[in-house]
């Protein structure tokens, strides 16, 4: 690997025999790390697409080598090795996005504060950044990007592939949260070609929950990541194809030979006989004024250690009743003094389930409060510096120096890009189906949150992931 100083740094050696590589070996995005030859060797080079038929013939052998993929991703991503060095102060709105964009997709990555990192300080002698450019993201191979957006990132690092406009896919999923994913796993282990398209990361809100601990076969719990990047290196696994980011803006229904066309926002196109809409929430916002003036400087979406760093030792604002929110304060109230968990409601009993209920109550440094609603939030250039609160039975407010704010109060479904096919979607913009989870346009399916009447649940999501594909292979069948 290249380290902050431009140097290249041993990451592991590997004796006669051994195999190389880690996960992105599977679907053919470029190598995190480079191999060097010490002395003369024969190598045997794998196509991803031999690979993954080698871990799918030999069942035993197959899952030696997929365990040693995943753990060199994970120890990559430990140690940063192998991905962008991030430099910008540590609290920068631009440089905690793409830290959260990296982590979120599995990506390793380190970062650097300018303010007290000397090494940072030494890099800007030869870069000359100004104000804007931050943050800056130095790439191994020397490329330096000013202040990129996610997108912009992840088209250097090779993460977006170029999209074959005249390949018709058997199926294409809108979103790689746990329903798309399991779709995903299915479809592919039937033997149909499938692509997977997300605007963000894979995971989806379930991603992003620091502990799940009623996900059947986990006794003791797993994270969110934890779990879908599994569900992530699965599908690569069976060959399916995943383009993040990639935002989908509109839908072509029922095109020549009944084949359906998704239009991204960079101009790519995907075509497929069978679509899948998966598409993950928008999380809701409050009508709080000057809320979005603070969004990535003291608002936060999501429970993360990125986020959480900036709590240490302090009092913190959590809002929301459901899961995520109980998970996301259980998580917080390690590093917080203090997490004061606000709801509009009587309590809990109604949103959250027992388990999270009785660890919320039992922990001291989280304290419930009821009847309580946010009414105004103070800051300045630097971010969040304050906020009142309401109590909705007396009336009485109160205001105190908050510098973080995490809002768990539900999420919006991304169903707008529907509309150009005129699917239809009930009063709250959920995707309405019959009950084989079709929609009212033949071919067109929706699984998960964004469908109207689902359970909100992880388990839920993944079993109407693996229950599409039976109806999909029943109307492929058909046509």
């Amino acid at each position: 690997m290249i380290d902050s100083r431009r140097r290249a740094v041993p990451v592991a050696d590997h004796e006669p025999g051994s195999i190389i590589g880690e996960t992105a070996g599977l679907s053919g995005k470029p190598a995190l790390v480079d191999g060097v030859a010490v002395e003369d060797s024969e190598a045997i080079v794998l196509a991803p697409s031999d690979l993954r038929a080698l871990l799918v013939a030999d069942a035993m052998l197959g899952e030696r080598i997929t365990r040693a993929l995943i753990l060199r991703r994970v120890e990559l991503i430990a140690s940063g090795a192998g991905g962008p060095l991030l430099i910008a102060p540590a609290d920068h709105p631009g440089r905690v996005a793409l830290a959260n964009f990296l982590s979120r997709n599995g990506l390793p990555f380190r970062a650097l504060d300018p303010n007290i990192d000397q090494d940072a300080e030494d890099l800007l002698t030869t870069i000359h950044p100004t104000a804007v450019d931050f943050p800056l993201a130095l790439l191994a191979d020397g490329t330096v990007l000013r202040a990129p957006s996610e997108t912009a990132l992840a088209q250097a690092l090779g993460m977006i592939g170029q999209a074959d406009p005249s390949r018709i896919y058997d199926v294409a999923i809108v979103g790689a949260g746990p329903a798309g994913l399991a779709a995903s796993v299915y479809a592919a282990s039937e033997g149909l070609s499938v692509v997977v398209l997300d605007r963000r990361s894979f995971g989806g809100q379930a991603g992003a929950s620091a502990r799940i601990e009623n996900y059947f076969g986990f006794p003791t719990g797993i994270t969110g990541q934890a779990l879908t990047a599994r569900g992530f290196v699965q599908a690569q696994k069976f060959g399916v194809e995943i383009a993040i980011p990639t935002t989908v803006t509109a839908l072509t229904c029922g095109g020549a030979g009944g084949v359906h066309r998704l239009d991204a926002e960079d101009g790519r196109r995907y075509c497929a006989r069978a679509v899948i809409v998966a598409s993950r929430a928008r999380y809701r916002r409050p009508p709080i004024g000057r809320l979005a003036e603070f969004d990535g400087r003291g608002v936060w979406y999501w429970a993360s250690p990125i986020e959480a760093q900036f709590c240490s030792r302090q009092e913190i604002v959590l809002v929301g009743g459901g899961n995520s929110a109980g998970q996301a304060a259980v998580f917080l109230a390690q590093h917080a003094a203090k997490v004061r968990m606000m709801v509009r409601g009587p309590g809990l009993a109604e949103t959250m389930s027992r388990y999270l209920i009785d660890r919320i109550a039992a922990d001291p440094r989280i304290e419930l409060m009821p009847h309580t609603e946010i009414v105004s939030i103070d800051g300045d250039q630097t971010g969040l510096r304050g906020l009142t609160w309401r109590d909705r039975v007396t009336g009485e407010e109160t205001s105190a120096p908050i510098r973080n704010l995490f809002l768990f109060i539900g999420a919006d479904p991304a169903s707008d890009w529907l509309a150009s096919c005129g699917v239809a979607l009930d009063d709250k913009g959920f995707v309405a189906t019959d009950g084989s989870l079709e929609t009212d346009h033949p071919g067109i399916f929706a699984i998960g949150d964004v469908r109207a009447g689902s359970v909100k649940r992880v388990g839920g999501a993944i079993g109407e992931g693996a229950a599409v594909i039976a109806r999909i292979h029943t109307y492929l069948a058909r046509r």
